[in-house]
């Protein structure tokens, strides 16, 4: 198993099932997305580059894309949401829905692609 398979399977439920789901949104938005670290977090990597890491905290589970540009491009649909300039804060009984989390992948994803010059196949 790679990083964030291991850090999944060792959380407790429903954190597992919430953080999970995330992860599975965002593999299939970028699924060339591979396992590794940023930041010290156990994250999907694109291009060698942080992705998005998703942990579990003792009040909620926080989503970190990297970017707070990211997170400003998207804050329309962050309503009900606590967020910071790296953090959207989440729980399992009010999840971040699918379609939010596919936008923020998918921009992530797009920066990095103009950070290192290159563009999606």
């Amino acid at each position: 198993m790679g990083e964030v398979a291991d850090y999944v399977a060792g959380l407790e439920e429903p954190a597992r099932s919430a953080i999970d789901a995330v992860y599975r949104v965002a593999r299939e938005t970028v699924p060339d997305a591979a396992e590794g670290v940023g930041y010290g977090m156990p994250a999907l990597r694109y291009r060698e580059k942080p992705l998005l890491a998703v942990m579990a905290a003792t009040a909620h589970l926080g989503l970190y894309p990297f970017s707070p540009a990211v997170i400003d491009a998207v804050s329309d649909a962050l309503d009900g949401f606590d967020r910071s300039k790296g953090t959207i804060r989440f729980t399992a009984e009010h999840p971040l829905p699918a379609d939010v989390v596919r936008r923020l992948v998918s921009l992530r994803r797009d920066e990095i692609d103009a950070s290192t010059g290159r563009r999606r196949a």
